[in-house]
C-alpha cells in the first residue's frame, strides 16, 4: 500500500498543480522553509509519500546541483503523476513568484533612473543582511568542523582570487576534490519506496545525456548565435552548476549577468532584494534578470526564456538521477564529495557577501544601520525574510 501511495495514479496532474500552486503562493522563507511546508502538506496532510521517502528525496536533491526545494517538488510530482506531474508541480510552485519578479523587472525598466530612490537603497541593505544570515546558517550546518571550515575558506579565496565563472567552478572543483580526500562520509540512509519509482532507464539516461549535451553545446551555439542563445546559455549554466540552491545562485548569476554587462549592478541588487519578499523559489530571480537585460531579448520574452533555462537542468537531473539514487547514495566517496562541495558552496556565498553585496548594499552609515537592523531582525528575532525586506524598503523610502 505504501508503495502505491508513493507512486500515485496517472492522470492526477491537475491535483498536483493545485497543491503546488497553493504552496507557491504561501511558501515564504527560502528553500529550508519550503521543505518544511512541503513536508507538512505532502507527507503529514495528504500522505502522498512516507516520511522516509520524503527524507530520501530531499537527500537526493541536496546531492544534485540546482534549487533543492523546486527539485523536491518536481520529484513528488513525478512520483504522483509521472512526467505531467513533474511539470505541474514545477509550474504551480514557480508561477506566483515568477509572475511577480518579471512584473517587477518590467516596472524597473519603465521607471529607469526614477526608481533609484531611498527604497532601492533599503532593498540593497536588506540583501546584505539576508546573504549574511544565509552564510551564517549554512556555515553552522555544512561546516561543523575544521576540515570543512578550511574547505569553505579556501573556496572563498579561490572564488575571490580568480573571479567570474572560473572562480565559481574552481571553488566547486576544489571542494569536490578536498571532500573526497579529507572528510568523512555521512552515514547512508535506509532504503525507501523512492527506490522503486518507475522511471524507465532509457528515459533517465536520455535526460542525463541531454543535460550534459546542452551544457557542452550551448556555449558553442551562443558564440555564433543571437541574444536569445546567449541568454539561454548563461542561465542554463547557472542552473546546472550551482549546488545548494537558494542564495548560492547569487555569485553564479552575478558572473553571468553583471560581469558580462548584461544587467547593471544596481538592477541586480534591487531584484535580489525584491526576490526575498515573494514566496516560492528564489531562482525566479532569473525572471527579473531576463526582463531587465540591456541586450535583447528582454521584457517578458527575456524573463520567460531565463526562467526556462535556469530550471531546465533541475528537471533533467531529477528525471535522470532518481532510478540510480539507491546505488549512488550507498557509495561513501559520493557522500564525501557532496560534503566537500557543500562546504565550498558556503565559501562561494561568503565571497559574494564580501563582493559585491556588502560594498553595494552598505554605502553609508545610514545604510549600515538599515542592514544591521535587518540582520538583527532575521537572526535574533526570527522575523520572516519577506517582512524584513519590506521593512527595509520602507525605512529606505522614509530615511535614505
Amino acid at each position: 500500500m505504501e508503495r502505491r501511495e508513493a507512486r500515485g495514479a496517472a492522470g492526477q496532474w491537475g491535483e498536483v498543480f493545485a497543491v503546488f500552486l497553493k504552496l507557491g503562493l504561501t511558501s515564504f522563507g527560502g528553500p529550508i522553509a519550503h521543505l518544511g511546508y512541503f513536508r507538512e502538506e505532502l507527507v503529514d496532510r495528504r500522505r502522498w509519500l512516507s516520511d522516509h521517502a520524503y527524507a530520501d528525496l530531499v537527500a537526493l536533491c541536496q546531492f544534485l546541483p540546482g534549487p533543492a526545494s523546486s527539485q523536491v517538488g518536481m520529484g513528488v510530482g513525478l512520483m504522483r503523476a509521472g512526467l505531467p506531474g513533474l511539470l505541474a508541480a514545477f509550474v504551480g510552485f514557480t508561477l506566483p513568484s515568477a509572475v511577480a519578479m518579471v512584473a517587477f523587472g518590467l516596472g524597473f525598466t519603465m521607471l529607469g533612473a526614477e526608481v533609484a530612490g531611498g527604497w532601492l537603497a533599503g532593498l540593497k541593505a536588506a540583501a546584505a543582511a539576508v546573504v549574511a544570515q544565509a552564510v551564517l546558517g549554512m556555515a553552522g550546518s555544512l561546516c561543523p568542523e575544521r576540515r570543512t571550515q578550511t574547505i569553505a575558506l579556501a573556496g572563498a579565496a579561490i572564488a575571490l582570487g580568480l573571479g567570474g565563472i572560473a572562480g565559481q567552478l574552481g571553488a566547486i572543483a576544489f571542494g569536490a576534490l578536498a571532500g573526497a580526500l579529507l572528510i568523512e562520509a555521512a552515514p547512508p540512509r535506509e532504503a525507501t519506496e523512492l527506490s522503486a519509482l518507475a522511471v524507465p532507464r532509457g528515459i533517465a539516461l536520455g535526460a542525463l545525456a541531454l543535460f550534459v549535451l546542452l551544457l557542452v553545446l550551448l556555449p558553442v551555439l551562443a558564440a555564433g548565435g543571437g541574444g536569445a542563445a546567449r541568454l539561454f546559455d548563461s542561465f542554463y549554466r547557472a542552473g546546472a552548476l550551482v549546488f545548494g540552491g537558494g542564495h548560492v545562485v547569487l555569485p553564479l548569476l552575478d558572473a553571468e549577468t553583471v560581469a558580462t554587462g548584461l544587467v547593471s549592478r544596481e538592477a541586480f541588487l534591487a531584484g535580489y532584494g525584491a526576490a526575498q519578499a515573494v514566496p516560492g523559489p528564489l531562482f525566479t530571480f532569473a525572471g527579473f534578470l531576463g526582463a531587465v537585460t540591456q541586450r535583447p531579448p528582454s521584457g517578458i520574452a527575456g524573463g520567460v526564456l531565463a526562467l526556462g533555462a535556469i530550471f531546465l537542468p533541475s528537471a533533467l537531473l531529477v528525471v535522470g538521477a532518481l532510478p540510480f539514487w539507491a546505488r549512488l547514495r550507498s557509495l561513501a566517496p559520493a557522500r564525501r564529495i557532496l560534503g566537500g562541495i557543500n562546504a565550498a558552496v558556503v565559501g562561494l556565498l561568503g565571497a559574494a557577501l564580501w563582493n559585491p553585496v556588502l560594498p553595494e548594499g552598505v554605502t553609508s552609515p545610514a545604510t549600515a544601520v538599515v542592514a544591521l537592523m535587518a540582520f538583527l531582525a532575521l537572526v535574533v528575532w526570527r522575523v520572516p525574510a519577506f517582512a524584513v525586506v519590506a521593512g527595509a524598503a520602507l525605512a529606505g523610502l522614509l530615511a535614505l
